[in-house]
């Protein structure tokens, strides 16, 4: 089987990009990726001469081309299916897609007013209505998929999948903006900050130079 590449943005600031590379990393699905940072004088360049989207991220998988996260995780389902990145029952299925297709379109708001940004210090600010609404509904969409289909695993169904990957960059930013969290939340929040990969990524992050001004807030 040809290689899987992941071309990605700055692992800092890129949301998107955090998405397919959680779900290719907690899954141990092999892979190579590169890394282009991100509104430099020839980002937009090199993200092109990989899709003519000119976005990250961008799978390449011998003579297939994936951009958008979530075409990515669904392709990844479907040429792994042992991997079993969707839940296997239908209803669980169905709640998952529904989920990971709600946080693609969705959350406007607390994506505006809370960039993701590993290495800012931890600190709350004042947060609009629109945000807390936002904050709000995945707060109780959290606790609904753990009730209703996570009670085997300390993921949103159980062992940790697509609808995971798709949150995991708002998983980041409620913790570095000190985001208040029901118990349930919390504790989901905690557990996938505490993953072997998403602690190999924030150490990467970590030790990237690169600055985005626009997802500098303060």
């Amino acid at each position: 089987m040809a290689k899987l590449h992941l071309v990605i943005g700055n692992k800092n600031y890129s949301s998107w990009s955090l998405r397919p590379w959680m779900a290719l990393t907690m899954a141990q699905i092999p892979f190579e990726e590169t890394v282009i940072p991100l509104y430099e004088a020839k980002s937009k360049q090199r993200i092109t001469e990989h899709s003519g989207a000119g976005k990250v991220p961008v799978l390449h998988h011998g003579k297939v081309t994936v951009w958008e996260s979530l075409a990515i995780l669904e392709y990844l389902a479907e040429m792994f299916p042992g991997r079993k990145l969707w839940p296997e029952s239908r209803a669980a299925r169905t709640a998952a897609r529904a989920a990971a297709t709600e946080m693609h379109s969705g959350f406007a708001a607390l994506r505006g007013a809370c960039p993701m940004n590993l290495h800012r210090p931890r600190k709350a600010i004042t947060l609009s209505d629109a945000v807390k609404a936002d904050i709000a509904r995945i707060d109780a969409l959290w606790r609904d998929c753990r009730r209703n289909y996570g009670k085997r695993g300390k993921f949103l169904f159980g062992a940790f999948g697509n609808a995971d990957a798709m949150f995991a960059p708002v998983v980041t930013r409620f913790d570095t903006y000190d985001i208040k969290l029901s118990p349930e939340s919390r504790a989901y929040k905690e557990a996938v900050l505490a993953t072997e990969a998403f602690q190999a990524w924030k150490k990467a992050a970590l030790q990237e130079t690169w600055t985005i001004e626009s997802s500098e807030i303060d």
